[in-house]
């Protein structure tokens, strides 16, 4: 087999949870194949780069086997070399609130701007 649908290999190679799901992607425009916004009937072959947003996060895969029928996971992840650069890294420290001593009670405004530095 020299290629496939797309919809059918993002959901074989385990990228897509279902065929629906792919489908819907490449309805959506989120699937590009070698530059190209991809329909779900689109042929894939070996060595095509595919651009898709899964999950939130842009994913860039190149083709190395093609699949017609959905394999396990460790095959899978054998049938495409992944080019997704790595998400940068959190800043996992947050602003600490700092009050001066004896200045009472947090004021209306000031609870807001704490409770905006948390994130609530």
């Amino acid at each position: 087999m020299d290629s496939t649908r797309i919809d059918r290999w993002l959901w074989a190679v385990r990228l897509c949870t279902t065929r629906s799901d792919a489908t819907a992607l490449c309805r959506s425009g989120h699937v590009e194949v070698n530059g190209r916004a991809a329909k779900p009937a689109t042929g894939v072959g070996v060595g095509d780069r595919i651009e898709a947003r899964l999950h939130g996060v842009d994913r860039t895969v190149v083709v190395v086997q093609v699949l017609d029928k959905r394999v396990g996971a460790a095959i899978a992840a054998e049938c495409y070399v992944d080019h997704t650069p790595p998400p940068p890294p959190k800043d996992g420290t947050a602003p600490v609130a700092a009050r001066e001593r004896g200045a009472g009670r947090p004021t209306k405004r000031d609870r807001r701007l704490t409770d905006r530095l948390r994130g609530e």
